[in-house]
């Protein structure tokens, strides 16, 4: 049976940890579920102008800068969507501006909100586990619980390399590791793993449009241009550090608390406190801005 494609373009909306979303009348396709921004690409349209233009007739906010952030396929029983997805930063002088109903919900909030199917793939890369635990192990990866992620922190060599395939598509899905290394595997594990890490270093070598589509990254940050520029390349996460004194970087100076906030209150993308924290500190990172923790020892 023949079925139309049609193209969409989607909007993922960021503020301080919240995304929009607003809610698809019954009359509508996939009707009474919840919805991210977006419409259909007119013809001679490209996908981002659409994306642009949807969320100024829909939200009532014109934004320029945009991030492609992934291109997704879904077949229906009556149709072939393509979805064309890009994500944006909404400054804090605009939110007066959004359109009812359109309103603000927390990455975690958002699975239990009723999405049509197409949208899971979205949700998996939204919602990040509060917790990073960072290890130079790998076999804690077969203990490790499902909703959780490790980020295996070691050098890019080619013994690493063979280690980290001996491992199922499934088990990468919990592995973040370090560009170097990522760029070492086949295109089937690059897509399995959960995300790309960028030192610092290699983090301010990159400009916007270096990132490629589809993937998700998460950069190390240890001061403010380095957190900012995170976000405007593109980047869904940030490990900014150290938040307190460790015992394995004696030399690097605390950002503290205070700082940590000042920081992370410029930025709109989940940020993990990293440097000298247990799990009961998890509590108080959220007070503080953050997302969530990440640690070597006591995570």
């Amino acid at each position: 049976m023949f079925k139309p494609t049609i193209h969409v373009a989607i909007a993922l909306l960021f503020h301080q940890n919240k995304v929009l979303v607003g809610w698809r009348e019954a009359k509508q396709h996939q009707g009474n579920k919840h919805e991210f921004p977006g419409g259909k690409v007119e013809a001679g349209e490209s996908p981002v102008a659409a994306c642009r233009r949807e969320v100024f007739e829909e939200v009532g906010i014109g934004l320029q800068h945009w991030h492609a952030f992934d291109v997704i396929c879904h077949e229906y029983d009556d149709v072939i969507v393509n979805l064309h997805i890009f994500h944006a930063a909404v400054p804090t002088a605009l939110l007066k501006d959004i359109q009812v109903p359109w309103a603000w919900f927390s990455r975690s909030q958002l699975l239990d909100l009723n999405f049509p199917q197409a949208n899971r793939a979205i949700l998996q890369r939204l919602v990040w586990p509060k917790a990073i635990k960072i290890s130079e192990d790998l076999s804690l990866l077969s203990s490790l619980p499902k909703e959780k992620l490790l980020y295996w922190r070691v050098e890019p060599t080619a013994e690493q390399k063979m280690e980290l395939i001996q491992y199922c598509v499934e088990q990468l899905g919990q592995v973040i590791i370090n560009l170097e290394l990522w760029k070492q595997l086949n295109p089937m594990q690059q897509q399995a793993v959960a995300a790309i890490h960028l030192k610092q270093s290699q983090l301010m070598q990159l400009q916007k449009g270096d990132l490629k589509v589809g993937l998700r990254y998460i950069a190390a940050c240890h001061d403010i241009v380095s957190a900012q520029h995170a976000q405007q390349i593109g980047c869904e996460a940030i490990l900014l550090s150290p938040v307190l004194p460790t015992a394995t970087h004696t030399d690097a100076t605390a950002l503290g608390w205070e700082k940590f906030q000042q920081i992370t209150e410029l930025v709109d993308i989940p940020v993990f406190a990293l440097g000298g924290l247990t799990q009961d500190d998890l509590a108080v990172a959220e007070q503080h801005h953050a997302y969530g923790i990440a640690g070597v020892r006591f995570i």
